[in-house]
């Protein structure tokens, strides 16, 4: 097969190469923890069946195996294989590559062509790809740990199949452990729960798992390390989280969707998650006073006060003693009742109000400071709330033309229940006309 980076050198067998590039797997069914993909029934499983394989993006944390499938799926499909990264390829590198591919095609050679991190990519070199993928000169494979909807232009998206590929779990990084120690010759120097924590510092990435095995490679078999003398070895990285990028995002979905199922102990989770991954805890102070409004509202309106609460002690206590303060919000706010009334309640104002235009309020809540305007009727019939037997005077201060709404429509739940009693009746008391007092009192 042609390839990407040329012939090897002499000497290049006898060069040390990383334990994760040794384990690389020869079979597309040695791939571990990919089986939804690479089953018979998976789609990759099926392009290999019949032996038509098109233009995919592999989407996928790091270590999930991407690279591999891509170079097993031409070696299965006999395509030419060209590799490129995105980070390291400009225009004239993927120049050279299609038109190598254009030639190749002319003699009934397709060409599989991987471009790692492809999302680097803008969108003009994105753009490049499109008629060399449309008219078949490549089949496209994409690989990428960002989600593509946000990092890939619509047209390749359109002409490319998106396959996720899962983290690896914990069956699959044990299966990656057993292969390293056959290969190895012995078993690693782990008790184990030093072996269950090493799976878990891996957090799903295959090869940094190989990278650990290969720091152990070098301990005395006895006696096995204790999780306490794993760590001590290897440093724990922190867990996969770029504050800018789709993780940011979806760890801030689960807190949030968290608190408003009520499950205080799944928010704690997500908020330690954000925390620990190095995100900004005033970022995580501003949503949480969000919630407390969207989620919550009349319910409870102390939840507003707790959110500010919290964020206000953080901006003076710092991190990590200010941290503490929204542990203490997201465990008032995840057992708070809930409300999202008020949200309706704005949408619902703000399509009336587009729906409405430039209606002019009703004469009774003008001010009349002019006697030209009291001549026009501003202030008529306005009734001082104050002044009634109730403080309820019953008027409506919907524009004329206008039918009243119902736009706040509170829940039965928490303080929302006795102010749904209170809105009942004066929708009953305005409907009678409301104390029926004379005109006049204050502005």
């Amino acid at each position: 097969m042609a390839g990407g980076s040329g012939q090897p050198g002499l000497f290049e067998g006898h060069a040390p190469r990383p334990l994760a590039d040794v384990l690389r797997p020869s079979r597309l069914k040695d791939v571990l923890g990919q089986d939804h993909l690479l089953g018979r029934d998976g789609a990759i499983g099926r392009m290999t069946e019949t032996g038509r394989l098109t233009s995919i993006i592999l989407w996928g944390p790091p270590g999930s195996g991407k690279t591999t499938i891509a170079r097993l799926l031409a070696e299965h499909t006999h395509l030419a294989f060209e590799s490129l990264s995105a980070v390291f390829s400009g225009v004239a590198d993927l120049r050279r590559v299609f038109d190598a591919a254009r030639r190749r095609r002319r003699d009934g050679i397709g060409t599989l062509l991987f471009i790692d991190e492809i999302h680097r990519f803008n969108r003009s070199q994105q753009d490049g790809f499109l008629p060399y993928v449309e008219d078949g000169s490549v089949i496209l494979v994409g690989a990428t740990t960002e989600n593509p909807s946000f990092e890939l232009i619509a047209p390749l998206l359109s002409r490319c199949r998106v396959l996720v590929l899962n983290r690896l779990d914990d069956a699959a990084l044990e299966g990656l452990l057993v292969r390293a120690e056959q290969h190895l010759g012995r078993a690693l120097p782990l008790d184990g729960d030093a072996r269950a924590a090493l799976r878990a510092m891996a957090d799903g990435d295959g090869r940094y798992l190989l990278n650990l095995v290969e720091t152990l490679a070098e301990v005395p078999a006895d006696p096995p390390l204790s999780t306490d003398a794993l760590a001590r070895l290897v440093q724990r990285r922190r867990p996969l989280y770029d504050k800018s990028q789709e993780g940011h995002y979806n760890l801030i979905s689960a807190l949030h969707k968290a608190l408003r199922g009520s499950d205080v102990d799944a928010a704690l989770y997500w908020l330690a998650r954000m925390l620990e991954g190095g995100e900004d805890p005033r970022f995580i102070a501003r949503r949480l006073v969000r919630f407390a409004s969207e989620d919550i509202g009349m319910a409870d309106p102390d939840a507003l006060v707790q959110a500010l609460a919290a964020w206000e002690t953080f901006e003076r206590l710092g991190s990590p003693e200010g941290e503490l303060a929204l542990v203490q919000c997201v465990v008032y706010l995840g057992s708070a009742p809930k409300s999202n009334a008020l949200y309706r309640a704005e949408g619902a104002a703000r399509r009336l109000a587009r729906a409405t235009g430039s209606l002019m309020p009703p004469k009774h809540a003008l001010n009349a400071p002019t006697r030209m305007m009291r001549e026009l009727g501003y202030g008529t019939e306005y009734i001082y709330d104050h002044d009634t037997e109730e403080g309820f005077a019953g008027l409506s201060y919907f524009p004329d033309e206008v039918e009243r709404q119902s736009l706040y429509r509170p829940t039965g739940r928490g303080l929302e229940a006795k102010i749904a009693a209170r809105l009942a009746e004066w929708a009953r008391r305005r409907a009678r006309g409301g104390d029926e007092r004379p005109a006049g009192g204050g502005q």
